[in-house]
């Protein structure tokens, strides 16, 4: 049977990514805590990545087993119940500058400083993706991957971070900005997979996958 996919993001500009180019899914978010143990920012993304899409798996697990259908639960002889005919993508994304981590400002003063620290240089931005696939008798594999795409900004005057930050993209963002919105006016170059900067590089997640979505 045709396997079910899941993304394990809310963000809708991975979703937006996965209809571009044609792939039918649902969502399932996970709303546990995130913790990490890795210190480099490529293994941050990849953990983070797999602990997102292990959460779903153990959500939709739980759906599956008080809804009425079997298609995607195998149960053992013991009543024990494991997923089957799934894959669920977990995806994480950072932006780092010499190093650091910037995350989702906590305000316009916050993202005033985060973009103060970006214009006129180059940082990077990481992005984990991890795929748990479950084949018709509930074994599985994992893809664990992470993508890094370097980011250069133009010299940007205060007033223009200022009404940069007024137009609303800043504040639900990692590093304060969005690469596909007006941001786009002050990005100078990219080097690397540009929707890994959006939140996901489909080429790489596509091809990893797409001699897993049939049995």
């Amino acid at each position: 049977m045709k396997k079910r996919i899941i993304l394990g993001s809310a963000s809708p500009r991975r979703k937006e990514l996965l209809e571009q180019i044609g792939i039918k899914f649902e969502i399932v978010v996970s709303d546990a805590e995130e913790h990490y143990e890795s210190t480099r920012p490529d293994e941050i993304v990849r953990e983070l990545a797999l602990m997102k899409a292990e959460q779903v798996a153990e959500e939709v697990k739980r759906r599956e087993k008080e809804g009425v259908g079997e298609d995607y639960l195998l149960r053992s002889e013991t009543g024990e119940a494991r997923l089957r005919n799934l894959l669920i993508l977990g995806a994480d994304t950072v932006v780092v500058r010499d190093g650091e981590i910037l995350g989702k400002p906590s305000g316009a003063e916050e993202a005033f400083e985060m973009l103060k620290s970006l214009q006129g240089r180059a940082h990077q931005v990481y992005t984990g993706v991890a795929v748990l696939d479950f084949d018709g008798n509930a074994e599985w594999h994992t893809v664990s991957h992470a993508e890094e795409t370097k980011v250069f900004v133009h010299a940007m005057t205060d007033e223009e971070i200022r009404s940069y930050i007024a137009a609303g993209e800043s504040l639900d963002k990692a590093g304060a900005y969005g690469v596909q919105g007006r941001f786009a006016a002050y990005i100078d170059r990219i080097e690397g997979d540009y929707y890994n900067v959006v939140g996901l590089p489909v080429a790489y997640l596509y091809h990893a996958v797409k001699g897993r979505l049939e049995e």
